[in-house]
């Protein structure tokens, strides 16, 4: 009995401290509903990222902001990407600074790569684990950073974290061993996102074994799709209602395999998860957080992460095949992830970057803003642009 009680009290203290927390810090993040103004979000967005670089001692992205907290370390995995994005917005805007933010992160992830190539899992550490997909999304950065500036240091710890990849694939194409220490290890098919970062490198240095291993892994993923669109094992925290952000990183990795190799298999595959979550979407962009495998709503939140790559995955389908629907469906996901983003606040700490959920206190990134949140939203908002011109 003693212990019983000492349980619940256990309990109704957790309660009691999430919905104190949940009162006091939500109100830091007030985003104007009414306020849609695609630019006015991206270079928000874009400016936050920039701070998140400032805001330590290194030149890699912080993880994120925890309501009313400071920045917080940087994290490994998304300063990868997050590169590309800087990369990206330097090309559009001419913006000098953006090319050298870029390569620092680049020579930040050189700096920290693990003696066997691989990259670490979690925040910055000085106890690292080998992760596979960190280490894809830390090629993406490479990759993006060989094509714009081919210098040699940048190919050259690619090409290890590459060979890292490659000597931990199975024969079947999938990753059973390597996956992030904070990851459950059978769950891992969005690793197929980390297969681009392969199949990028792969391009732009000419090595097919590259590209051949990431194409093993795609059919792979590919191969275990359902009929209905839905793929098991896509989650790092619960495979059976996994997060909307894995299934929209599985299919990002298969378009964008199936672009840079002509396998329109893969972009089909990934069509099919877009279709499937462009049937279950709201009339205002609501996509619940984590779906079921009948595509039902295992959660009442949104994660806006997922939500924002979901539009960069329906943009890139109206540009591959033009079918309208895929660019109404974009820009209704953008618009319901901008009435979420708070670009106003008078802490910036919090002013541009996006929460992980709506609402704030959803399961996903509860009550905090993060970097690749954040990334995404910059993408997806500059790929907007692209389809009105389209």
């Amino acid at each position: 009995m003693p212990g019983l009680l000492a349980k619940v009290r256990r309990k109704l203290t957790f309660l009691w401290g999430s919905h104190r927390e949940r009162v006091t810090l939500s109100p830091l993040y007030s985003p104007d509903a009414a306020d849609l103004d695609v630019r006015a979000h991206r270079d928000a967005a874009m400016a936050w990222l920039e701070r998140a670089q400032d805001s330590g001692s290194d030149r890699g992205i912080s993880y994120g902001v925890v309501f009313g907290s400071d920045f917080e370390p940087s994290y490994p995995e998304t300063t990868g990407y997050i590169c590309a994005t800087f990369l990206e917005q330097k090309a559009l805007t001419g913006r000098a600074e953006l090319l050298e933010r870029a390569i620092a992160m680049g020579d930040w992830e050189i700096s920290i790569q693990l003696p066997g190539g691989a990259v670490m899992g979690g925040m910055y550490n000085t106890h690292p684990t080998p992760a596979v997909f960190n280490t894809g999304m830390v090629l993406l950065g490479w990759s993006a950073l060989v094509r714009h500036t081919g210098e040699a240091r940048f190919a050259h710890a690619a090409r290890r974290a590459a060979e890292w990849l490659v000597s931990a694939q199975e024969p079947s194409g999938n990753w059973d061993a390597g996956n992030s220490v904070f990851a459950i290890q059978k769950a891992t098919l969005y690793n197929v996102y980390a297969a681009l970062g392969l199949c990028q490198l792969g391009v732009a240095l000419g090595e097919q074994r590259y590209i051949d291993a990431a194409v093993r892994n795609a059919e792979y993923c590919a191969s275990q799709q359902r009929p209905n669109g839905w793929f098991p094992d896509c989650c790092h925290s619960d495979p059976y209602a996994p997060l909307l952000h894995t299934l929209a990183y599985t299919m990002q990795g298969l378009i964008g395999i199936g672009q840079l190799t002509g396998r329109n298999d893969f972009i089909a595959s990934a069509q099919r998860l877009a279709d499937a979550q462009i049937r279950i979407m709201r009339d205002d962009g609501y996509l619940p957080g984590r779906q079921r495998e009948d595509f039902s709503a295992a959660v009442d939140w949104c994660c806006l992460t997922g939500s924002a790559q979901t539009a960069i995955v329906t943009g890139e389908l109206f540009l591959v095949t033009g079918d309208e629907k895929y660019r109404t469906a974009a820009r209704t996901l953008n618009r319901y992830v901008m009435a979420h983003h708070d670009i106003r606040s008078a802490d910036d700490r919090l002013r541009g970057g996006l929460a992980g959920s709506w609402p704030v206190w959803g399961d996903y990134g509860r009550l905090r803003v993060l970097n690749w949140a954040t990334k995404f939203l910059v993408d997806a908002l500059t790929l907007e642009e692209r389809l009105s011109t389209a």
